[in-house]
């Protein structure tokens, strides 16, 4: 009972972490634009804005669709929160924990649990499940 909760949890975990990376980067796009994302960047001290805001916008993407799917999910997950990171770094850090006043509360949270998602195995209906399953050698 224990081990289906879990991977029903994981499933909600997954989905609800990855569609937030969706949303951010496609905010990147279609919201502030990759010009108005590369400005930002710049104006934040990230080297090399102009290659860094598509870069962050297609792994914001790409990385919450593979959160959502369940696939590649270590890789994905340490992507992710590496980004997030950068975004402490860069941007929230000097403003204190405090997610009120800009500070890295959230980002921290979405780090820590794309690291989580990405290495737990990702849950029910997770596509890495099916691959390891058909890859396994019988023992």
């Amino acid at each position: 009972m224990l081990g289906q909760a879990r991977s029903v949890v994981l499933l909600i975990a997954r989905v609800a972490v990855g569609v937030i990376f969706l949303v951010h980067g496609y905010q990147k796009f279609a919201t502030m634009g990759i010009a108005g994302t590369a400005k930002f960047f710049e104006s934040a001290g990230i080297p090399l804005a102009g290659v860094a805001a598509p870069g962050i916008a297609v792994l914001e993407v790409a990385g919450g669709l593979a959160l959502i799917l369940g696939v590649a999910l270590p890789v994905a997950g340490t992507l992710l929160a590496l980004d997030m990171i950068g975004a402490i770094v860069f941007v929230h850090g000097a403003n204190g924990m405090d997610a009120t006043k800009g500070g890295y509360e959230f980002v921290l949270g979405l780090a820590a649990a794309a690291l989580a998602v990405g290495f737990t195995g990702g849950g029910a209906l997770a596509l890495d499940r099916l691959f390891t399953r058909r890859t396994r050698v019988p023992a």
